[in-house]
């Protein structure tokens, strides 16, 4: 054997270890919950109102983690809709009920959690608009949840101008 050869099978062997260390990973992960679904894990971006982008982490994992929890986060998008005045969010939760879906709303945060057999889902999605609570509709239908709720109008901020004399 030449120094290249043995280089090259230094070389080889160092690379091909790694990948039989992520194979022993995959193999140790699937004997430990086999029903865990898929794991995803992904960024969604869109434009905020002042005209920046908003980017939004989204997935049951974390890079570089293994799942810790059974809970699946919803893929959800907030709609501001000017002209009809409204909020929507649009969750995607398959394989569940609507009577397995429960909606809190509080202090501009809505937590959107649904669990049927397997299928369990979590999230908690902030609303940067003001919006009236109380107005709040949801619908389900097909494996996607509709929340909608009114826009509050800015008002004039409320108090008395005091002349100085």
């Amino acid at each position: 054997m030449t120094m290249f050869d043995d280089e090259f099978d230094r070389i080889f062997k160092r690379m091909s270890g790694s990948f039989f260390d992520i194979d022993d990973i995959f193999e140790e992960f699937k004997k430990s919950d086999s029903n865990a679904g898929p794991i995803y894990y992904g960024y969604t971006m869109t434009v905020g109102p002042n005209g920046k982008p908003v980017l939004k982490e989204y997935g049951n994992v974390k890079p570089g983690l293994l799942p810790t929890s059974d809970n699946r986060e919803p893929i959800v998008d907030v709609i501001v809709d000017e002209k009809e005045k409204q909020v929507k969010l649009v969750a995607e939760m398959p394989g569940v009920e609507k009577t397995d879906v429960k909606i809190l709303v509080q202090d501009q945060l809505v937590d959107i959690s649904a669990e049927h057999g397997e299928k369990k889902y979590h999230t908690k999605v902030p609303i940067n608009h003001k919006v009236d609570e109380n107005s709040a509709k949801a619908s389900y239908k097909n494996g996607i949840l509709e929340l909608v709720f009114k826009l509050i109008e800015d008002t004039k901020p409320k108090g008395k101008k005091v002349e100085v004399e």
